[in-house]
């Protein structure tokens, strides 16, 4: 065993102490949370139109903060990218992370002093927990990359601006820098193809040990690789490769064409990283869910997701989540978001200790009719189906058909890439339909009732949804293709790819 990976052992057990502390007794460090940021907070520009000084619990908390989106909160935002001071959060943030949004464009979310660290902290945890539980430390030996946004920042009215990744790039802990790749050069190529292209001619030949990206992103990663190698498997490329870190979508559609590449099952962590924080981190290989950071500097909310829209909906504290419910994500970090819909809704699935999965995006439904289907239902129904039938998905989304031609019945169009179409594809079909039912009661009685007719497929080419991805202008980096929408939008962007 190397110096290295002994140390390394040595500290996880040290860091996975302290972990136990708060873990199973978090609902006290999110009441430590909240009134630590109130207190920070009091004397901002925020915190003085909310009376942050007479906020003596959570219930005065609700009363004085509402919920927002980016949205209602950017007239104080604009102040802070104006370069003000004590606005949102004590003095300017450190930076700006800029992130692209559906409905206000360019959004800059920031980072203070307080949050950054902890954006650090949670990254090297998770890693640290693998290696407290599992034993295996040697992937610190080898070669790690990351598979991140440029780190090339711009400065706006003196402070940093850049993406999420690319701000953590500067911030990589010393004893890993010298293992890191791709180089400092290669990663700050804008073009991400070009970006690819040229990491594979850097790592080809070395000792990958680790490998950290969005799922879609390291599969065109894997996809080079293999053509330059001549047809090799990444377990013949990479023969140390033994950790792929993720986060940012579900790992599940992606998992047996990843799997395939490679050439064999691998140790995976998954974890749930966003501009406004670091939310939360596998930190078990052996049990479901990610461990909710409840001592990170943020307070979390809940809202049941079924109450969202409503004009008064219930916000629970943790102490008040139940099992199995969907709930959209409130944040209130020590960067200054304060009622803040991150636009994500999680379900817990352990409540000692606190561990989520997440569930889909709170505007990324299909409830053109009532149905509102969410992201977890039509993931579980495609691939509960795929998977008993040994069919690989590329990628897929969701879109209504609302005025559909001939006189047929309105129904939900769902555009999939096959790694290999099914011999039947209606038979498929019609097993994702029933499936579906079986997840969503108001899909079911729709189409029982004859306003829905059963679901169609739509067979996309090879490398459709990269190709439209950079017809937009968002291949690679942070971009997601969107699971469901509920218009055409994307559906129509897709036509075009039809096979």
């Amino acid at each position: 065993m190397r110096l290295k990976s002994a140390l390394s052992k040595v500290f996880a057990s040290f860091v996975v102490k302290g972990i136990e502390k708060w873990k199973f007794d978090a609902v006290a460090a999110q009441e430590r949370t909240l009134k630590k940021l109130v207190n920070e907070a009091s004397h901002t520009v925020f915190g003085v139109d909310h009376r942050f000084v007479e906020i003596k619990n959570y219930e005065d908390f609700k009363a004085r903060v509402p919920v927002r989106d980016y949205e209602d909160l950017k007239p104080y935002i604009e102040r802070v990218v104006a370069g003000e001071a004590d606005i949102l959060w004590k003095d300017k943030p450190e930076y700006l992370a800029k992130t692209s949004g559906t409905t206000s464009g360019v959004k800059y979310i920031p980072i203070s002093k307080q949050s950054m660290p902890e954006h650090i902290k949670a990254a090297r945890n998770a890693l640290l927990t693998y290696i407290h539980e599992t034993g295996n430390a040697s992937f610190v030996d080898g070669k790690l990359i990351f598979l991140q946004g440029s780190p090339v920042l711009a400065k706006k009215n003196g402070i940093n601006v850049g993406r999420l990744s690319g701000i953590v790039a500067h911030l990589v802990p010393a004893y890993l820098q010298k293992n890191r790749m791709p180089s400092y050069q290669t990663n700050c190529i804008e073009d991400w193809e070009q970006k690819v292209d040229a990491i594979v001619e850097e790592t080809i030949n070395e000792d990958m040990r680790l490998i950290s990206g969005i799922p879609p992103w390291v599969q065109m990663y894997f996809d080079k690789l293999t053509e330059k190698s001549g047809g090799k498997q990444i377990k013949d490329i990479f023969k140390n490769f033994q950790l792929f870190v993720y986060g940012g979508v579900n790992f599940e559609p992606y998992r047996a064409k990843i799997e395939a590449s490679i050439g064999k099952k691998i140790a995976a962590i998954e974890t749930y990283p966003a501009s406004e924080g670091f939310i939360a981190y596998q930190d078990s290989q052996t049990e479901k869910g990610l461990l909710l950071l409840a001592d990170a500097g943020m307070f979390y909310e809940f809202i049941p997701s079924e109450e969202y829209y409503n004009e008064k909906p219930t916000r629970l504290s943790l102490a008040e989540v139940e099992l199995d419910k969907n709930y959209a994500l409130i944040l209130n970090t020590n960067a200054g978001l304060w009622g803040y819909s991150i636009g994500d809704t999680i379900k817990f699935i352990s409540l000692n200790p606190y561990k989520i999965v997440v569930t889909g995006r709170i505007k990324h439904f299909i409830s053109a009719f009532g149905e509102h289907v969410i992201g977890e239902e039509v993931e579980h129904a495609l691939l509960s189906v795929a998977n008993e039938e040994g069919i690989e998905i590329t990628e897929f989304t969701v879109a209504p058909q609302v005025n559909p031609t001939f006189g047929e019945l309105p129904y939900h169009e769902w555009f999939v890439e096959f790694v290999k179409a099914p011999v039947d594809l209606s038979a498929f079909a019609l097993k994702v339909d029933k499936a579906l039912q079986l997840k969503n009661i108001y899909y079911f009685d729709l189409i029982e009732g004859n306003i829905l007719r059963s679901l169609k497929i739509t067979i996309l080419q090879k490398d459709a949804f990269v190709n439209y991805m950079k017809s937009e202008g968002k291949l690679g980096g942070q971009n997601k293709v969107p699971r469901l929408s509920n218009d055409r939008k994307l559906a129509e962007g897709l036509e075009r790819y039809i096979a």
